[in-house]
This record gives C-alpha cells, structure tokens and sequence, in this order.
C-alpha cells in the first residue's frame, strides 16, 4: 500500500513551497490538489489554480509524484487541458497523474455563467470529455467533433514524458463512470458513499466500499482487463469516520488495514488545516507518514 498526502491550495507560495517540500521529505507517494476556482468553506479565502500550484510544486520536489484530485470538465476543455498537461509533465519529469471525475453542482459548476449541468449532462460530458482527453494526451494531432467538444487538427508536441501518456485515476462510483475508468484509468478513485457520511457508520463504509469494488472489477472484466492492474485509491475525510485515522498512529493503522484488505492500493490523506473539517495535529501526522506503512506491515 502507498501513503499519499493532498494538499489544498490555499497558501501563497512563500508558504506553500515549504509544505509540498515537506511532504516528499516525510515519503509521501505523491502530493495532490484540488482542481477547483474555489470550495466550500474556503470559497471566502484564499485559494490558488491547481495547474500553476502543481508547475511549482514540481520545481521544488525531485521525486514525488504530483497530480490533481480531481479534475473535472466544470471549467475546463480538453483541448486546453491537455497543452496544460503535457507541458506539466514535462516539467516535472514525467511525475504527473491526472486525477478526473465527472464534476458536481458546487461553485465550479456557475463560475462561469451557465446554468448547472443535470447528472445526465455531466455523466454525458464525462463520457466524451476522458476519450478525447486520452486521444489528445496520446497522439500528435487530433480532429475530433463530438456533441460538446470539438478539436480542429489540436496539435500536442512532444507528447507527454511518460508514455503512451500519463496515467488518468478516475473518479467514479456510477456504471458509466466505471465503465471509463476500465477503459481509459490507469487508476481509479472514490471517497466511499457520501450517503453515509452524515449518518452511517465505518462498518457500514467498509461495505460500501466492498461494493463499489465489486462493480468496478465487472467493469474492468466487461472491458476486458485485470482489475488487479489497476491502483484504487482512497481520498479520505468523506467517510463516517472522517479525521478519525488522523488522531493517532493506531487509528490510521486500524483505518488503512481495513482499507487494504479490501483491496486499496492508496491512502490520501490531507494536509492537516486548523479550524477546518481538515484539522488534525500535526505531529501526530508526521508520525502517521513515516510510520504508518511501516506499522501496518
């Protein structure tokens, strides 16, 4: 299992760079961020483009993987996305994973003066938006006229460090968004069911969690691949037991032995944030990141 961190982009970069230096001091797998204009109870604060945040983050590390958790066709084409990508994967030397999903109804979905999209509108954008962006990611030129999206001999010169290109985690819990995680994910992501978040219980997540894994490996079966070559990652601070696993080195490892024995392959925790639902101590999260794994055995 591998022990990954997401850090919020909420720090100018004087303060910033010294975090994500930080956390590939402390062994983290890889260091994520949010791809918003802006969320939830930090939509009156401070808060940076996760594009620009990771092209820093990438001149600071040497060694951890970087990427997005996630992206979402909310305020973004793929046209542009990929010239993005690919410029940022070779900045950082090929450490880049894309972290995609098919977006929600938070501020991201009106930021740019339309209407919110319907569950079927994003589930259908999703479900162009990956293939294109698979095909941009992937070959030289692309002419493409979909009902959403469209390139016109879209020009991605060198291609990416890592090849074919880098690795999509998709976000997913629903048949179409499994269905493109199968196809098109190199990884896939869930932050367990957000119905049970409120009132459920870590038992009742665990089984869940069982049950999405379920329907995640019929669909790499119906696509004709191995569910076990693909990495499944947990985001966590969504389930019942939201910052439980952060307030000792025990309970992270109870937490991530539950997990794993499931059948994650990625735990990602946040960047502790006082007075945020993402508070923890932050002592106590830089044991669980240098002993966690090693405890868990």
């Amino acid at each position: 299992m591998r022990l990954s961190t997401v850090i919020l982009p909420i720090h100018r970069w004087a303060e910033g760079q010294k975090i994500w230096r930080r956390a590939e001091d402390l062994g983290f797998h890889a260091a994520y961020t949010y791809d918003h204009l802006s969320w939830r109870s930090f939509r009156d604060g401070p808060w940076f483009g996760a594009v620009p945040t990771l092209t820093a983050a990438a001149t600071v590390t040497q060694s951890m993987r970087l990427g997005t958790l996630v992206t979402s066709p909310n305020f973004r084409h793929p046209v542009t996305l990929a010239k993005e990508l690919i410029s940022l994967d070779d900045i950082s030397g090929g450490r880049i994973t894309l972290g995609i999903g098919a977006g929600g109804t938070g501020f991201d979905a009106t930021a740019l003066g339309q209407d919110p999209w319907t569950p079927r509108e994003r589930a259908d954008r999703f479900a162009e938006f990956v293939p294109l962006l698979d095909r941009l990611l992937s070959e030289d030129a692309v002419t493409y006229e979909g009902r959403f999206y469209s390139a016109d001999e879209a020009r991605n010169i060198p291609g990416c460090v890592q090849r074919p290109r880098l690795p999509f985690a998709v976000a997913a819990t629903g048949p179409r968004g499994l269905r493109l995680a199968a196809r098109h994910g190199q990884a896939w992501v869930t932050t367990g069911d957000p119905k049970l978040y409120e009132t459920g219980t870590p038992e009742q997540s665990v089984e869940a969690l069982r049950g999405q894994l379920a329907r995640l490996s019929d669909a790499c079966a119906e696509a004709g691949r191995d569910v076990a070559g693909m990495d499944k990652i947990l985001l966590t601070g969504f389930t019942p037991d939201r910052g439980r696993p952060l307030t000792s080195l025990d309970a992270f490892v109870d937490f991530a032995g539950r997990h794993r024995d499931l059948g994650f392959t990625e735990i990602v925790l946040h960047w502790p944030i006082p007075d945020s639902d993402f508070a923890a101590d932050e002592k106590v999260f830089e044991r669980i990141a240098m002993e966690g794994l090693a405890q868990l055995g």
